[in-house]
């Protein structure tokens, strides 16, 4: 398997903003992991910088909203000081709990033993007792320190764990790094793919896009295009219908931003290039003729250019039909649930259920689970899917008084 060279990202998270480099400060903290989660970073380190208890709550749950938005690992450390600390951080959607070489070892210790070594890692500026730390039961090292001495340079080439250095052009060719740590603001996001693509001409491995297929294997109309269906990634809604020519293609799988060749204006146009509304690549799709792209990206802002979120907002006839999709079952229910909050009814069962409270409410949450054990003893599962239906309704009406959405829940189960 190839050890891909990494570019990560990383932050210092205080006060609810985001501190880079040379003391530049990003207010928008989810959106900074997002965009370098859609334009080639491999995993961002977030180093937390709490004054007190009170802000490294706030900072656990910010956390876990940026690991949320990215959909790449979150290695996360800074306010360690005991085993619930290293929880917290894992159940934020960490992938990686870095210690600083200023923690309590024994604690570490006992976090990869509980949560296993690959969850662990350590944060130095001195490698010189470097192969000790193997034995601490971590599968990384973030270093942080002065790569100029040639000592410290033989030393990383020996090393037996993967490195994450700060930038550093002499040391980008050693075969133990792991990837390189980087400061980026997030108007400079853009440029993290440019990096990874100028370091592959330059021999070194990293993980860029890799397509299965070249445009010659492609069918093109008789115009010498592929259309292209664009698709939400997560939603799965269908956005909006594209030509690519060879150049657009190209260019799709080089930057990892949807690029298209406008038929009307006869030149190449990258989705949000004016707009803003960009297509970031998650996967690119060939149907069985070879001749239609599906696109599934991740779309900022409306892909329409009429505002609307996707090109196919008219309908032209439809058909009563009873909606089948979980999802969209469930969204429908919560929003019913939330409408009523916002406007109560005259006689409404859930309104009745808000009127009464939280502790109203769990006593049904409670009663309803009670019910589920009951009716799934008898042998037949009818009264059981009842009873299930019944519950996940009471569950709902306690997200909507918690404000809790089903993207949360969803997010919670992805990060597990």
């Amino acid at each position: 398997m190839t050890e891909y060279k990494k570019i990560i990202p990383h932050f210092i998270l205080r006060e609810g903003k985001a501190v880079l480099a040379g003391d530049i400060v990003c207010e928008d903290v989810i959106g900074l992991c997002r965009a370098y989660s859609d334009n080639g970073a491999d995993e961002i380190l977030i180093w937390e910088d709490s004054a007190d208890e009170q802000a490294h709550e706030k900072a656990v749950i910010l956390l876990k909203r940026a690991a949320c938005a990215a959909d790449i690992p979150i290695a996360a450390g800074g306010h360690i000081s005991g085993m619930d600390d290293v929880k917290k951080y894992l159940y934020a959607g960490a992938r990686t709990v870095v210690f600083s070489d200023s923690s309590s070892m024994d604690l570490l210790k006992e976090a990869a033993e509980r949560f296993g070594k690959e969850k662990m890692a350590l944060c130095t500026g001195d490698i010189s007792d470097g192969f000790g730390y193997a034995a601490l039961g971590v599968s990384r090292v973030f270093y942080m320190g002065d790569c100029e001495e040639k000592e410290d340079i033989d030393n990383i080439k020996a090393f037996p764990l993967p490195l994450i250095l700060d930038w550093q052009d002499p040391l980008i060719d050693i075969p133990t790094v792991a990837g390189m740590l980087m400061s980026v603001p997030v108007e400079e996001a853009a440029s993290l793919m440019e990096e990874k693509l100028m370091w592959k001409t330059m021999g070194i491995p990293v993980n860029v896009y890799e397509p299965a297929f070249t445009w010659d294997d492609l069918k093109k109309n008789s115009d010498g295009m592929v259309p292209v269906i664009v698709q939400d990634y997560i939603t799965e809604e269908v956005l909006m219908l594209a030509y690519m020519n060879e150049e657009a293609y190209e260019r799709t799988v080089r930057s990892g931003k949807m690029t298209y060749f406008s038929r009307s204006r006869k030149e190449l146009w990258e989705k949000g290039a004016t707009s803003g509304h960009y297509q970031y690549v998650k996967e690119l799709r060939l149907d069985c003729d070879n001749d239609t792209i599906l696109a599934r990206v991740s779309q900022i802002g409306a892909a329409c250019h009429t505002g609307n979120r996707s090109c196919f907002y008219q309908e032209i006839l439809k058909k009563d039909y009873e909606e089948k999709n979980p999802l969209k079952i469930f969204d429908r229910i919560y929003d019913t649930i939330q409408d009523r909050k916002i406007h109560p009814r005259e006689g409404s069962y859930t309104n009745y259920l808000f009127g009464k409270g939280i502790d109203k409410i769990l006593k049904k949450v409670g009663e309803e689970a009670t019910e589920i054990v009951i009716a799934s003893k008898n042998p037949e599962a009818e009264e059981a899917v009842y009873e299930i239906a019944d519950f996940l309704y009471h569950l709902m009406v306690l997200m909507v008084e918690k404000e809790i959405s089903w993207d949360d829940i969803v997010n919670e189960l992805a990060n597990r």
